[in-house]
């Protein structure tokens, strides 16, 4: 403070006074009231001067401190606005920044929230394609049993009918085709497992971000709205820190892109995943189908060739039987035939025996002789040929027998392929699955 002369900090009041005081006169005892003992030591009295400037340091001290308190006040004052206005900005500032921090919390956390439910359609309906899966998994089950009860009933056959035709071979390769169907649905089912896992894993690595998101939107809310007129706040020591495990907002917004682009990879595999199913479904019911077409086709051609080769098989039996009887009715002519030259052969032999008796020069070669030698020997050759002509008949007769034996064991070979065909094998077939049941549409 600068130097100020004593008299000129007196006030008007204080200088009336002070000359007062000089116009009074001192009256009394001046003498030394201590006696003898005080000699060489001062007086606690104090001279007029020493009490002058005494008073002036005080009033001079009273000014310095009022003029500092009046100081001290004024920047008092201009802290106090200050530090309120930079309290109430910062504040202000320290809310707007909360609420941009909830702006920005309830993006991210609208993004997870579009990107689960998005997750969750597509492992809906992953799941439900593995159910379609499953059904045309066990819809393939009837058209594996039928081809094998369609070959087990085939066996049957015997004899020349047990054939490996085209049904034969159209059964065979319809099993080999339903078995890699069932192998390629199998192991589609269990990729369709896989790949709902790893949906469900990005959905609840989605759900953990949410969830965060959304305790650190209730936290940051109720700091928004947190005034200081409020009664829930308190001194909380050693908050104003920067915690170790803290996130800067690059990785914190990196952590919830990324979680979301792994969901969107996710989901982008089960998509492709779902469209080969289909694909999958749509091709092995189409090879399915075509080869049971295939093997019904082969069943009616094999089925007409064998009422066909039946039908040709009667005729022939039917006129094998026409020709046995008439084999048999020429056998008995024959026989009859035979039978017939014996009196003519006796009276023929028996005319020479009785010529042999003729006496002397009667017993002659004349033409009666020759004629009735001539006659026995054509009745006995007519009767060798005759014979000869009835074994061949009879040995005719013994191979229309046996080609009818053999016609009658093939037309009953033939009716039991054709019971075997067309009443055991075709009729089970009408259980094969229709076109939507092998796509896994409905359930068997």
């Amino acid at each position: 403070c600068p130097t100020i002369p004593l008299k000129a900090a007196i006030m008007p009041g204080e200088m009336s006074k002070e000359a007062t005081m000089e116009s009074l006169s001192y009256r009394g005892n001046t003498g030394n009231t201590m006696g003898i003992s005080t000699v060489g030591f001062r007086s606690e009295k104090r001279n007029p001067g020493e009490w002058q400037d005494s008073n002036y340091q005080k009033y001079y001290q009273s000014f310095v401190d009022r003029e500092n308190s009046q100081k001290v006040r004024k920047d008092t004052q201009s802290m106090i606005k200050e530090t309120e206005a930079l309290t109430q900005k910062n504040q202000a500032q320290s809310t707007k920044k909360l609420k941009e921090r909830l702006h920005d919390i309830n993006f991210w956390k609208t993004e997870l929230e579009r990107e689960i439910q998005d997750v969750l359609d597509e492992t809906d309906l992953l799941c439900a394609q593995k159910v379609r899966l499953e059904n045309a998994l066990m819809a393939t089950e009837i058209p594996l049993h039928i081809a094998t009860d369609n070959l087990n009933c085939r066996r049957r056959r015997y004899g020349v009918d047990l054939v490996e035709d085209d049904v034969e071979l159209g059964l065979l390769k319809e099993v080999d085709i339903i078995n890699k169907v069932q192998d390629l649905l199998k192991r589609t089912i269990e990729q369709s497992d896989k790949q709902i896992k790893l949906n469900r894993a990005a959905k609840e690595s989605l759900e953990m971000d949410w969830s965060d998101k959304k305790e650190a939107d209730e936290i940051d809310a109720v700091c928004a709205n947190l005034r200081n007129g409020n009664t829930n706040k308190q001194f909380h020591a050693g908050v104003a820190r920067f915690q170790e495990i803290q996130s800067t907002p690059e990785s914190w917004a990196q952590n919830s892109h990324d979680n979301i682009v792994r969901a969107e990879h996710e989901r982008m595999a089960s998509q492709q995943l779902r469209q080969l199913i289909d694909n999958i479904l749509v091709d092995t019911s189409r090879d399915m189908r075509e080869q049971a077409d295939i093997v019904e086709v082969a069943f009616q051609r094999r089925i007409e060739e064998l009422i066909d080769a039946k039908a040709k098989l009667e005729d022939n039996l039917k006129k094998t039987c026409g020709e046995i009887a008439q084999q048999e009715k020429n056998i008995e002519e024959l026989r009859a035939a035979i039978k017939a030259k014996d009196d003519p052969l006796k009276v023929a032999q028996t005319r020479l025996y009785n010529r042999q008796s003729r006496p002397n020069v009667d017993l002659c070669r004349d033409p009666a002789q020759y004629n009735l030698i001539g006659e026995v020997q054509d009745i006995s050759n007519s009767m060798d040929a005759l014979t000869q002509e009835l074994t061949m008949s009879e040995n005719q007769l013994k191979d229309l027998m046996d080609t009818r034996m053999a016609l009658e064991k093939e037309i009953q070979m033939k009716k039991n392929s054709i019971f075997i065909d067309k009443d055991k094998c075709v009729p089970h077939r009408d259980r094969y699955p229709t076109t939507l049941k092998l796509q896994g549409y409905q359930n068997s």
